[in-house]
């Protein structure tokens, strides 16, 4: 499978999974418990994984979706955010050293 038959699936399904949150967004306040544990535990780490994907590659994006579903069901949502921006954090570094010892 080359990259762009790969990338167009990440994509599709990236997308594909976005529906189910959008109806959580906006339904009535009665129906949001049945709609949050799927939510939650299905098509968010699956937007992160498939959304880390196409961002990083296949093993950054299983470590970020694991990182947030360890996250929230030990601390809540709030740490869960706050471990991604840190994994990004740490990416971003870890590329901009890598970098600066290719030069040297």
């Amino acid at each position: 499978m080359n990259q762009a038959t790969k990338r167009s699936i990440l994509r599709w399904t990236h997308l594909f999974f976005t529906i189910p949150i959008i109806g959580y967004i906006y339904s009535p306040f009665e129906d949001i418990p049945q709609y949050a544990t799927p939510t939650r535990y299905v098509f968010l780490p699956i937007l992160i994984l498939t959304g880390y994907w196409m961002y990083a590659g296949a093993v950054f994006a299983i470590i970020g979706a694991l990182v947030w579903l360890g996250a929230y069901q030990l601390a809540g949502y709030g740490v869960a955010i706050l471990t991604q921006v840190a994994l990004l954090t740490g990416r971003k570094i870890w590329l901009v050293i890598r970098a600066r010892r290719k030069q040297t």
